[in-house]
Order: C-alpha cells, then sequence, then structure tokens
C-alpha cells in the first residue's frame, strides 16, 4: 500500500511541476493522434455519406465489411503496414518506418471505419427523409453529401471523437511501426506499457492520469457539444 501512496504521489509530482519528458510524450500523442483522427474523418465521412446516397451492386457488401474492420486487431494492421514500410517492403525507400508519420497511418487506418459506420447510418436515415427533396430540387450527388452533412453534424463530431478515442488509445500497431522510441515516436499509451514493464510506475501512472482526462475531457465535450448542436 505505502508503494502505491508513493507512486501517485510521484506521479501527481511529475505532472505539477510539468516534467519536460512527460510533457514530450502527451505532446506527441495528442499530434499524432489528432492528425489521424481529422485524416479519418476526411477520408470516412465523404466515404459514408456517399455509401448512404448511392446504391450499386457490392454496396451491401462493402457495408458489411466496414462494420467488420470495425473490430480489427491493430497488431494485425500494425504488421501489415510494417510489412509495407520495412526497407524490402513496396513502400521502403519512403524511410517512413519508425517515424510519427507511420504511427499516423496506422492510427488512420484504424480510425477510418469507424468514421464511415457512424457517418453512414445516420446520413441513411437523413437520406430517407431528404431524399426525394435532394432529387426533386435537382442536388448532385456531392452537394448532396454536403446537405447530409449540414443536417448531421452531431453525426461528424460523434464520428471524429471517436476516431480520436480508437487513436489516442491504440497501442499495438503504433508499437510495431513506431519503434517506442524515446523523444521521437513515444506516446502516452506505448510510454505506459514501456515504463510498466521496467517498473518505473511514476511516469507511466503519471500518463495514466493524463490519459484518462483526456477521455473524460472528449466525452464532455462531445456531450455538450451535440447537445447544443441539437438545440440549434
Amino acid at each position: 500500500m505505502d508503494d502505491f501512496v508513493r507512486s501517485v504521489s510521484a506521479a501527481l509530482s511529475l505532472i505539477g511541476d510539468a516534467d519536460p519528458e512527460l510533457l514530450g510524450i502527451v505532446a506527441l500523442s495528442l499530434r499524432v493522434s489528432l492528425t489521424a483522427s481529422i485524416l479519418a474523418l476526411v477520408i470516412g465521412a465523404p466515404i459514408g455519406g456517399w455509401l448512404a446516397i448511392v446504391r450499386f451492386r457490392g454496396r451491401h457488401v462493402i457495408i458489411v465489411l466496414t462494420n467488420a474492420l470495425l473490430g480489427l486487431p491493430p497488431v494485425v494492421v500494425g504488421l501489415a503496414l510494417y510489412l509495407l514500410l520495412s526497407r524490402s517492403g513496396p513502400l521502403g525507400p519512403a524511410g517512413l518506418l519508425f517515424t510519427p508519420t507511420a504511427m499516423v497511418i496506422a492510427q488512420m487506418l484504424l480510425a477510418t471505419p469507424i468514421v464511415v459506420a457512424l457517418v453512414h447510418r445516420p446520413s441513411s436515415l437523413l437520406w430517407m427523409e431528404y431524399g426525394d427533396l435532394a432529387r426533386t430540387d435537382g442536388l448532385s450527388r456531392l452537394r448532396s453529401i454536403a446537405l447530409l452533412f449540414a443536417l448531421g453534424r452531431a453525426s461528424l463530431l460523434t464520428a471524429f471523437l471517436a476516431a480520436f478515442g480508437r487513436a489516442i488509445a491504440e497501442v499495438g500497431a503504433i508499437l510495431i511501426v513506431g519503434g517506442n522510441i524515446r523523444g521521437y515516436t513515444r506516446t502516452m499509451t506505448t510510454a505506459i506499457a514501456l515504463e510498466t514493464s521496467k517498473g518505473d510506475l511514476p511516469l507511466a501512472l503519471g500518463l495514466g492520469l493524463i490519459l484518462l482526462a483526456l477521455s473524460v475531457a472528449v466525452s464532455t465535450v462531445a456531450f455538450l457539444l451535440v447537445g447544443r448542436i441539437g438545440e440549434k
């Protein structure tokens, strides 16, 4: 019990003293995860809207596959990306392996199916209600998707925050393609895993408390913003 109390006290001291290593890890984590989440939204939201308004052969197969990818194991994504980015892989000459860019790509691949699924369902319901009106007005597919996004702003926000939650908490894929290099590719989740295995509990606990605080903050912001959007 005394060891636990001392570890928590030391963790709080690291946070209170703004430990440079801790702040560097948090900053990198936020930069990588926010970038991956934004890219996932930019790529996934139009796909979700497109699947909602367009009817074609194989559409249901794509929807089923997208939902199946929600449970895609991160280590599998990390392994596949590692093979692509390694020196002997097709993208090896780009030199992206063990860089923050590779971590962004890994998180984006994991977060994009979440965005597609969370945008597609509400967009489909909106299209059932407003599709005839859009067709009567002669809206193009691009403008129809823009209309769905304007009407379903809350779903876009939910999709982005869900993508960010998946990205910020991810460890398996970014550990494989990032290498957990100190001061360069070490994020909160990978650092927590490493420091816990080393027995350095204060740093691990400090990062864990910050990660928990971020999760609560994201949930709170989502609740407040979605409620405000719903009132408009």
